[in-house]
């Protein structure tokens, strides 16, 4: 059997991962101060709850009646505006009064204050309409604009929760525990936090290493795909460097600790991930100055519209206009379009397999007109799948690969997980006793009545089996390509297994 690397133009992913919800994930005061203590849920709730009570403001503004030309009169129509309208600014808009009261107190107006003025204002002229005091009803602008613009910061909290879920899940990658080894030989548990540079500690045959350090003892395969993406694991001895949160795949080895906590490269990585999460892009700061300078730009010509009326001797229709300046300065376009396209992207990466270390650094990727990848001749999928059996003489590829699969179905090797995946695909998988792994090499297994063997190169020269001369060449083929071609022997007699790329 061989293992290789299938060259391809995109990855598979979780359908699911690519939904997941945030849930209740906070936002961190780096980000802008714009969202400090927020979290995706709170925006999502009231969204909706703000959607729904905005629907009876709309239906029953009078403005809309002459628009679509219907009349509604029932008993308390009056208090629909006044009442859900005020829920709706005070509950709905309570995250933009916050970030408005914080920038005006920091000096640095931006979109926070922008829309807090314009749904206050919006807000006052309704309720004074309601009163009787002048005729310009808001209510069902008040209700969309706060709509409109808890979606958009609703969409830019999901965009910022998915960076978070990347963090959770590269901290999963680490063990909770460890097996430190003692200066007797004797093995305890303790939490990996604990540990300390210079501790030794056991990895067992399937276990996460704990930390970063050097191999002292054993030999063993790791598997480091969910650090570096190759799927093939990575043979390592005594004296080889080993990255906390790799798998070690066929036998035990001890390490000594070299790095632990923020020192080791998964901590690294994380660290990337939250500069991703902090950074803004071009279009955002963009967007935050716009937003600044619109403030100034509203409020002056509110000022000079409120003057004109006045000396015009129209005071009323000095604040209707006043009033109407405010609101329609409300920036939906940036509070809504930015965050959106911040969500999309961010989630088209994510659902790629792409770890964006700055955001600027994703929008200046539409200028690419060429990619080079670091890689040894192919693109991986982080997995192996069979893609081929070749068989010698009087066995089929069937039989080879259900054998295979009966010798495999106990080990936990990535390799070994390919054989047997594809082997339950074809067909029915043989049952196998007094399976045994053998470090380096293999392993073994009874089938059927006889011994049969599934390794490499270095189990053909243990057993001194050699490689039948009318699969030499595609052999030859299959290791140009990358692969690594895997054996199943009986006896002194030896048949090609299939072989596995990822």
């Amino acid at each position: 059997m061989t293992t290789g690397h299938p060259t391809h133009d995109h990855h598979t992913t979780d359908p699911t991962a690519a939904h997941r919800d945030a849930g209740m994930t906070t936002v961190s005061p780096g980000h802008g101060g714009k969202h400090a203590g927020h979290h995706v849920e709170m925006f999502r709730r009231r969204f909706w709850w703000s959607l729904l009570l905005t629907v009876p403001l709309v239906v029953t503004s009078h403005m809309v009646m002459d628009w679509f030309g219907y009349e509604l009169e029932f008993y308390g129509m009056d208090w629909v505006g006044p009442v859900l309208g005020t829920f709706v600014f005070v509950w709905g808009g309570w995250p933009f009064l916050a970030g408005g009261v914080q920038e005006a107190r920091d000096r640095q107006p931006g979109m926070m204050l922008l829309i807090a003025m314009a749904i206050t204002v919006a807000y006052g002229a309704s309720m004074a309409t309601s009163l009787h005091w002048f005729d310009l009803d808001f209510w069902w602008e008040l209700g969309a604009l706060i709509s409109i613009m808890l979606l958009g910061h609703w969409q830019e909290m999901k965009a910022l929760g998915q960076a978070q879920d990347a963090l959770a899940a590269l901290a999963a990658l680490l063990p909770d525990e460890a097996e430190r080894v003692a200066a007797d030989g004797s093995v305890e548990t303790i939490p990996a936090a604990d540990l300390r540079v210079g501790d030794v500690v056991l990895v067992r045959s399937g276990g996460r290493v704990p930390a970063d350090g050097e191999i002292v003892d054993g030999d063993a395969e790791l598997d480091e795909s969910m650090i570096t993406g190759e799927s093939r694991p990575v043979a390592k001895t005594v004296g080889g460097r080993v990255v906390a949160g790799t798998v070690s795949t066929d036998s035990a080895i001890r390490v000594r600790v070299s790095a632990v906590g923020d020192d080791t490269a998964l901590a690294g990585i994380g660290r990337l991930v939250a500069e991703a999460q902090e950074s803004q892009s071009r279009s955002q700061v963009l967007a935050d100055r716009a937003a600044a300078l619109l403030f100034y730009v509203a409020v002056s010509a509110a000022i000079v519209t409120a003057v004109v009326w006045t000396l015009l001797g129209d005071g009323n229709e000095a604040v209707v206009r006043v009033v109407t300046v405010l609101v329609i300065s409300c920036p939906h376009a940036l509070g809504l379009a930015i965050p959106l396209t911040t969500s999309l992207s961010s989630a088209m990466a994510a659902r790629n397999g792409i770890l964006i270390k700055d955001r600027l650094a994703l929008e200046a990727s539409r200028t690419i007109d060429a990619v080079l990848f670091d890689k040894t001749g192919t693109l991986t999928k982080g997995e192996h799948v069979v893609i081929g059996v070749a068989a010698t003489a009087g066995h089929t590829d069937d039989e080879i690969l259900r054998i295979a699969g009966a010798v495999e179905a106990d080990s936990e090797h990535p390799l070994a997980r390919a054989i047997v995946t594809s082997a339950h695909q074809w067909g029915d998988v043989a049952q196998a006793t007094n399976f045994r792994s053998i470090t380096g090499r293999g392993v073994e297994a009874t089938v059927e009545g006889a011994a049969y063997a599934v390794g490499g190169p270095v189990l053909l020269r243990e057993r001194q089996l050699t490689e039948p001369a009318d699969l030499a060449e595609q052999t030859a083929g299959w290791k140009e390509r990358g692969a690594a071609v895997l054996y199943l022997g009986q006896g002194s007699r030896d048949r090609r297994l299939p072989r596995a790329r990822g």
